[in-house]
C-alpha cells in the first residue's frame, strides 16, 4: 500500500473542482491501494463548539462520536481526488456509516488520522464500497468509521435489506430542520456538496430542495442520547431517503437487548430517513 502522509489540513474548497471535473473522466475500476495520513492533529475548540451548536450536542472536553469524522474529511477528500480512485463523486451516495469509539477522546489529544478504501462489492443498484477512516491516539486506534458509498448503474448484487423497518413510527420528538441547516452543517464540516448548500443547485442535480447532509442527521440524532451512552460504543446507521429542507421530521428511539435503537421519519407520511443503532462494546 502506497501511504501519502500530509503536513496540514487538505483545502477541501479547492479539492471539490478537482474532484467533479475529474470524475467526469473516471469509468469505474479497481480501487487504489493508497492511505492518507495526518499526524499530530489536534481539536480547535472554537470549531469543536461551533460544531456541537450546530448538531446540539453540549459543550464537553470529550469529542462528540461523529467529530473525527469532520477531521478525517479532508483525508477522504484527498483521496477520492487521485487519478487512481475509480468513481467520480458526482452520482456517489452515501448509504451507512458505522463508527465505533473504543474510548472517549480528549480534546487536547492529538490524533494520526488514517483513510483508505475497501471492500468494492456488487450491490441490487450498482457498486458499493467503504472508505475507512481511523484515528489513533498513542499508536491506539480509538475511533474508526467505515462509511459505505453506492456507485448506481449496473446492479447485479442482492438486496440489502435497507429498507427495512425496524419499528412504528412512534415519534418521541419532533425536529423542524430549518432551511439553512445545509449551509450551517456545510460551514464546519467541509462538505459543501451543492445537493446540501441550495434549492436551485439541489434541483441542478435532481432533487426538488436542498438535502440535509447525513452525517448532521446522525450527530443530531446522537446528541438526544447524551448521559446514557457507554464510553466505548458502536453506532451503525443506514441513510434511507433524504431530508428535503426544510423539513419536518419524527424521531423515535428504544431500548434494545444491547443498546439503543432510533429511527427518522417524515412526519407528514410514513417513509423513513434513517435508522440506526447504538450497541455497547
Amino acid at each position: 500500500m502506497t501511504v501519502t502522509e500530509l503536513n496540514g489540513p487538505p483545502n477541501v474548497a479547492a479539492l471539490y473542482p478537482k474532484v467533479v471535473l475529474g470524475g467526469l473522466r473516471k469509468s469505474g475500476g479497481q480501487l487504489p491501494d493508497l492511505e492518507f495520513v495526518r499526524t499530530d492533529v489536534v481539536t480547535d475548540p472554537e470549531h469543536l463548539a461551533a460544531y456541537n451548536q450546530v448538531c446540539g450536542f453540549r459543550l464537553s472536553d470529550e469529542l462528540p462520536i461523529t467529530y473525527p469524522h469532520i477531521l478525517a474529511f479532508g483525508l477522504q477528500m484527498s483521496l477520492m481526488a487521485e487519478p487512481s480512485f475509480p468513481f467520480p463523486l458526482l452520482g456517489m451516495v452515501h448509504v451507512a456509516n458505522r463508527i465505533t469509539q473504543h474510548r472517549p477522546i480528549r480534546i487536547d489529544e492529538p490524533m494520526t488520522l488514517r483513510v483508505r478504501t475497501a471492500d468494492l462489492r456488487p450491490h441490487e443498484k450498482g457498486t458499493q464500497f467503504d472508505v475507512i477512516s481511523e484515528a489513533h491516539v498513542g499508536g491506539e486506534v480509538v475511533w474508526s468509521d467505515v462509511s459505505t458509498y453506492l456507485r448506481r448503474g449496473g446492479g447485479t448484487g442482492s438486496g440489502s435489506g435497507g429498507g427495512k423497518q425496524l419499528a412504528p413510527p412512534t415519534p418521541g420528538a419532533i425536529w423542524r430542520v430549518p432551511g439553512d441547516i445545509g449551509r450551517r452543517y456545510a460551514e464546519v464540516s467541509g462538505d459543501r456538496n451543492p445537493i446540501h448548500l441550495h434549492p436551485l443547485t439541489a434541483k441542478a442535480f435532481g432533487f426538488p430542495s436542498a438535502i440535509a447532509h447525513g452525517m448532521w442527521t446522525k450527530a443530531h440524532a446522537l446528541a438526544a442520547f447524551e448521559g446514557r451512552l457507554p464510553d466505548a460504543y458502536t453506532v451503525d446507521v443506514k441513510f434511507k431517503l433524504p431530508v428535503l429542507l426544510p423539513a419536518k421530521a419524527a424521531f423515535t428511539t428504544w431500548q434494545t437487548t444491547d443498546g439503543h435503537a432510533f429511527e427518522l421519519w417524515n412526519a407528514r407520511k410514513p417513509k423513513p430517513h434513517l435508522s440506526g443503532t447504538v450497541t455497547a462494546l
